[in-house]
């Protein structure tokens, strides 16, 4: 296929705009660091990828326009998913969540159902059934501020 003028122009358009694409995604991603939210970083990379696809494939704008859109609901759609799937670690302000399922050897014994344990630098209340000191338990629930504890 011979080349024509048109086409000609059509390429250098169409890398024209890819460095548009890229400029952007770079802004995009330097304003992420001015402006935290683990948002603009995600656009900024479907800009790059736009950049990078105009380059490769003589596209229109329109296409550009849609290909930046689709990449950029699907990046950002992915960082909503990971991050969701981090917030369920233990909360700041809720420490006890952290403590169902660990484990801790008795340093006193529990007695009619009550006694206490240390977790880190907590002494806790817990109920359970009588152990003696030694024994190991597992933390199974929590009632305010009161552990439930079960043989390990």
């Amino acid at each position: 296929m011979p080349m024509t003028l048109t086409s000609v122009l059509s390429a250098v358009e169409s890398v024209g705009a890819a460095w548009i694409w890229v400029i952007a995604g770079l802004i995009l991603a330097a304003a992420e660091i001015l402006i935290p939210g683990v948002f603009l970083i995600w656009l900024g990379l479907a800009a790059l990828a736009t950049g990078l696809a105009a380059a490769a494939i003589a596209m229109p704008w329109q296409g550009q326009t849609l290909l930046f859109a689709g990449l950029a609901v699907v990046l950002v759609g992915i960082a909503s998913r990971l991050h969701r799937r981090g917030a369920g670690g233990p909360a700041l302000n809720r420490p006890d969540r952290g403590l169902i399922g660990r484990e801790a050897i008795l340093e006193e014994p529990i007695v009619q159902g009550a006694g206490r344990i240390r977790f880190d630098d907590t002494l806790w209340r817990i109920t359970g059934p009588e152990m003696a000191v030694g024994e190991r338990v597992r933390v199974t629930g929590i009632s305010g501020t009161v552990l439930r504890v079960e043989a390990a």
